[in-house]
């Protein structure tokens, strides 16, 4: 059975203005989703599901998704609003979002964020460890924290904690700067970060559904976010779960800021040159 690509494609783009996941960053018009599919596709993936929200749907299917089906099958999976009380206008996050899919995915999959990208060794990698893994073995790529970061503004990223090639814990850490400062310290450049690329099993639903009921009633629900990595880190910690580290020393590339579309389609531009993506 071949492993299915998740897309998390429901971001808002806030500080990006508009919908990121669409931006050419080729001349004929192809984004960052375009190449990651190929890339998955070619590490041996056989669906990919888009977690769109309902407002951006037809926009996403006309401007990416109807393009890319016609390489691979797709389906769509709508982030409701349901629940969402007044005063927040975004969904709650990650975890919510790979809730969603419950319903369609049966088979081992990968999940990542629609407007990165990751290399194609991170898919080959997550692919292999999925055509064999049995319930519970789940699997992340991890970057190391230099090679994912923006010379535009500061970002957030999720700081791993690794033992023996086993993930152990994952922290957040927001507004890291473009030189590893983070508040009044200075982080390792080869410290290992979750860019939410993970390998997960069918098993995660259940456990995800029962941690998603207990946020609802604990959480500030009008700021907090219900984080998949979290999650992950709760099934480890109960016993329920492993997580196969791959650290990969790939350039990560990413739309935070408008700023960073420049570096990116001048380094897919000289991927494109180098023969990475013939007949794309």
């Amino acid at each position: 059975m071949k492993p299915t690509l998740v897309v998390m494609a429901a971001g808002m783009g806030s500080r990006f203005g508009g919908l990121k996941q669409a931006e050419p960053i080729t001349e004929d018009g192809k984004g960052i989703l375009d190449f990651s599919v190929y890339d998955a596709k070619k590490a041996g993936f056989g669906k990919v599901i888009f977690i769109l929200r309902e407002d951006m749907a037809e926009d996403f299917k006309q401007l990416i998704g109807n393009r890319i089906a016609k390489t691979i099958p797709v389906e769509y999976v709508m982030q409701s609003m349901e629940g969402v009380p007044s005063g927040r206008t975004k969904p709650f996050g990650t975890g919510h979002a790979i809730l969603c899919c419950k319903d369609v995915v049966h088979e081992p999959f990968a999940i990542i964020n629609a407007d990165d990208y990751y290399g194609q060794n991170a898919f080959f990698e997550i692919g292999k460890h999925l055509s064999t893994a049995k319930k519970g073995e789940y699997a992340m790529t991890a970057y190391l924290l230099a090679n994912t970061l923006s010379k535009n503004g500061t970002v957030s990223r999720g700081v791993c904690q690794i033992e023996n090639g086993y993930l152990k814990q994952v922290c957040e850490y927001t507004k890291i700067a473009s030189d590893c400062s983070y508040e009044d310290k200075i982080l390792s450049k080869d410290t290992p970060v979750s860019m939410n690329l993970w390998g997960l099993t069918p098993d995660i639903f259940p456990f995800l559904e029962a941690e998603y009921k207990k946020f609802l009633q604990t959480a500030n629900l009008l700021k907090d976010e219900f984080y998949i990595p979290l999650v992950i880190s709760d099934a480890v910690h109960q016993g329920l779960a492993s997580v196969k580290v791959y650290e990969n020393k790939d350039k990560w590339y990413g739309i935070t800021y408008r700023e960073d579309l420049a570096e990116i389609k001048e380094a897919i531009g000289g991927y494109i040159q180098d023969g990475l993506y013939k007949g794309i």
